[in-house]
């Protein structure tokens, strides 16, 4: 996927220090551009969450600054930011007193979206990601599979068609067959949606799967930023690191 440089998310020499003094992210210099699907790839506590954070400004930066469409997060009113921003997450945090067609119908419904245009948004939306609404529409989360659950929270992240999509290990609880299904699901969507999404990771294999780039994160640095080709071959001490433990049993990412 060739990506014009048009840039949507924007990290400018940003750091984030805590209150308790301890440096989670430091001088990171990062775009995303429009249309992109960016991969945070890193360890625990290398900042990756840290840096969605900062994207939808739960937090702000404590030196430099991050950008969305232009404009600095502590110029964007918190709440019109987040809902241009949809946020999927690996505990999905579906509305237990909701049924799935509600849960996904939330920020429409905040929006003020009227019910005409709420139910087809919502049942295009189940069907996008292989949900029957004949079937699910009203049940409750307690009644879904894993793999459900997850689908409808990607669901309601796209509901209300926001341009940037954030996504904090999506897949992570997941059995191996059933996350692959959805993997498969989310990168067809998002291509043919086109729509600007940071993924956070821990997983090689899902990174060279579904991105268009790859920001490895190390120790709240950025490390480097690679096509998943010259994230295979790169001299980098933490990417080679990861390499090494995908090799065996990928050798179709190799040739």
């Amino acid at each position: 996927m060739d990506v014009a440089a048009d840039p949507v998310i924007e990290f400018s020499h940003v750091g984030y220090r805590t209150a308790q003094g301890r440096q989670v992210i430091s001088d990171v210099e990062l775009q995303v551009q429009r249309g992109e699907l960016l991969v945070l790839l890193g360890r625990s506590a290398s900042g990756k969450t840290t840096a969605l954070k900062l994207i939808n400004g739960l937090l702000f930066p404590t030196s430099g600054e991050v950008r969305i469409e232009g404009r600095s997060t502590r110029e964007w009113d918190p709440i019109r930011l987040r809902r241009r921003i949809g946020y999927a997450i690996q505990e999905v945090g579906l509305l237990p007193h909701l049924t799935v067609a509600r849960n996904i119908a939330l920020i429409p419904r905040l929006e003020n979206w009227p019910q005409d245009r709420i139910k087809p948004r919502v049942d295009e939306l189940m069907r996008l990601l292989g949900l029957v609404p004949e079937e699910v529409a009203e049940r409750y989360p307690h009644e879904l599979s894993g793999g459900q659950k997850q689908r409808v929270g990607l669901a309601r992240a796209l509901a209300a068609d926001p341009p940037i999509l954030l996504m904090d290990e999506p897949f992570g609880a997941l059995d191996p067959l059933t996350r692959t299904e959805v993997q498969r699901e989310f990168k067809s969507l998002q291509q043919r949606l086109d729509k600007t999404a940071v993924l956070v990771t821990h997983d090689v294999h899902e990174a060279l799967i579904l991105g268009t780039r790859i920001a490895l994160l190390h120790s709240g640095r950025l490390a480097g930023t690679y096509s998943a080709q010259e994230f295979l071959h790169s001299s980098d001490p933490e990417a080679a690191a990861y390499v090494s433990v995908f090799e065996a049993g990928h050798e179709e990412f190799l040739q």
